[in-house]
């Protein structure tokens, strides 16, 4: 055993003395020692009920014969910190939460790894820091929301964005918006949609590092205590026949989370995370596989935010064993931290609604919900949520409004100066150039909540889960490298074609190559932790991973 390192001999006589200072029995030296990363804290509404999962995954390890032993991860709510400087800090925080486990793992010779955490980087983090550490681990997800509730009508978070949105255009009052967020958030848990955090929950499952059905089963459900309880006893037989991540996170499951991601209509950010995960485990994949799946996986899920269906409904629908169920005849048969294969757990499932979790014969979309494009304006790709696009914006030519950085835009949107047909340019807003390349839930929620359905947003930082509508993100090269989407000028024609996976500024090869002469990077003051993150991070068609 690893804890070996840290009990066993005379020797070590000096770190048992400390152990013991713990209450650690003799018996209890001889066992596994299982380390509990949790994300808990008093903030994040995904984290708040984290403590008393972890004490269920206490009992678990402890009945299925380790000791437990748990210490603390960072957590950022991405909805707090979105719309002001905070949400330059959200993406950043992934690197902090792997690194942070890895300095715990390594200093103090776990045996084995519980991951327990719920919201946006946190869990993608985490898996990051078990790929990298590779001890056995299992992740147990939060849990999502449930749904908010007024006058007959389920409510989620992008409901209140959209509202702000609402009362700039004069179709909704203060006081009534002030109503709808009193009721759209009942309680802990992540929001209620397939936005990143539920997405990456449930692209866990998929990949097979945590337990069946932990993603869709709500914060609040008996049943996630259930499942904690077993994801502590799940670690141990994990640590005894040393299964670890990379003998579960392969190229096969990773390309099976896709296919998920793909059925779902997930969030733009699993790309990023996903191609994050890959790099910590040696594995190479590429923006080009999105594609490749995206082509072959039917969008069977209509999820919120651009769906009717919540997390919950989901979960009442059988979770993500049902939709493996519908996707059998697509995936690779791999292991996951049960004693389960991934299409062991596919061919005992039951899909509960038909109208939920659709058959591949009967999709919603018969391309899967994420897509990547690329042409003159994004050579190195650009990302979006095809499922929350409507059909008659698939095809888009238009004149750009550019904007250096989101508050400027949303100060244009807010005044009304944004016209229907019009592309909407938001850039230095990537991973170097903001830096820490922010979500715009924002000025997306406000173009909704305005009414507007024919302008496209176009950006090289990152979209919520939440956002729907044509908006296309991750653009690379970003601005503040000299990418071509910081040579576009006002009035340029921006055209865009989902169907051909093509984004194209139409101005001359001469013409933006005579601006790039004249380009000068804009220069930004910065500080501590993202002058730091600026100086070491990949652009996002390399998952924005830090080296």
């Amino acid at each position: 055993m690893r804890s070996d390192d840290i009990k066993s001999g005379y020797q070590r006589a000096p770190n048992r003395s400390l152990l013991r200072s713990l209450g650690v029995t003799d018996k209890e030296m001889e066992l596994p020692f299982i380390g509990i990363a949790n994300a808990y804290n008093t903030i994040v509404p995904g984290h708040v009920h984290l403590r008393q999962l972890a004490e269920k995954v206490h009992e678990g390890i402890a009945a299925g014969g380790g000791v437990p032993f748990e210490f603390g991860v960072i957590g950022i709510c991405d909805g707090i910190a979105m719309g002001h400087e905070g949400m330059r800090f959200s993406l950043p925080s992934r690197e902090n939460i792997a690194d942070s486990v890895e300095l715990m793992v390594q200093a103090h010779r776990f045996d084995g790894l519980v991951c327990i955490g719920t919201c946006d980087k946190i869990v993608p983090g985490m898996l990051m820091a078990a790929a990298r550490c590779n001890i056995p681990t299992v992740v147990l997800t939060g849990g999502p929301m449930l749904s908010g509730y007024q006058e007959g009508k389920d409510l989620s978070l992008i409901d209140i964005f959209e509202g702000v949105g609402k009362v700039a255009a004069g179709t909704m009052s203060e006081s009534q918006l002030c109503e709808l967020e009193c009721c759209a958030m009942p309680g802990c848990g992540s929001c209620q949609g397939l936005y990143t955090a539920n997405t990456m929950a449930c692209m866990t499952e998929a990949m097979g590092m945590s337990l069946p059905g932990c993603a869709a089963i709500p914060a609040v459900d008996a049943g996630k205590l259930r499942i904690a309880r077993e994801t502590g006893e799940a670690i141990i037989p994990l640590v005894e026949k040393q299964i670890k991540p990379r003998d579960i996170i392969t190229k096969k499951s990773l390309m099976n989370a896709i296919r998920v991601d793909m059925a779902l209509g997930g969030s733009t950010n699993t790309i990023l995370h996903l191609m994050a995960v890959a790099v910590e485990a040696g594995v190479l994949l590429s923006l080009e596989d999105f594609n490749t799946v995206s082509d072959a996986i039917p969008h069977i899920c209509h999820m919120q935010p651009s769906g009717p269906h919540s997390m919950q409904t989901l979960y009442r629908a059988g979770g993500i064993p049902a939709v493996l169920k519908r996707l059998e005849k697509y995936l690779d048969d791999s292991p996951t931290v049960s004693d389960k294969k991934i299409l062991q757990i596919a061919d005992r499932a039951t899909v509960k609604n038909e109208n939920v979790i659709r058959s591949t014969q009967d999709p919603i979309s018969p391309a899967g919900g994420l897509k990547i494009l690329s042409g003159s304006l994004a050579p190195d790709g650009a990302v979006v949520k095809c499922a929350a696009v409507p059909k008659n914006m698939w095809k888009h030519e238009g004149p750009a409004r550019v904007f250096d950085g989101e508050q400027t835009a949303m100060k244009a949107i807010l005044a009304r100066e944004i016209n229907e047909g019009e592309v909407i340019i938001i850039r230095y807003e990537g991973p170097r150039g903001s830096p820490g390349m922010p979500e715009m839930l924002s000025p997306t929620s406000a173009l909704m909540g305005f009414g507007y359905t024919n302008v496209v947003l176009i950006t090289d930082g990152r979209f919520s889960g939440g956002t729907r509508g044509p908006c296309i993100g991750h653009v690379a090269p970003e601005a503040a490298i000299g990418g071509p989407i910081a040579l576009v000028e006002e009035n340029d024609l921006i055209k865009i074609d989902l169907f051909q996976k093509k984004i194209d500024v139409l101005v001359k090869e001469k013409v933006l190559k005579q601006r790039k002469k004249q380009w000068t990077p804009v220069k930004k003051l910065l500080t501590g932790v993202l002058a730091r993150y600026a100086e070491t991070v990949e652009q996002a068609n390399l998952g924005a991973v830090q080296r």
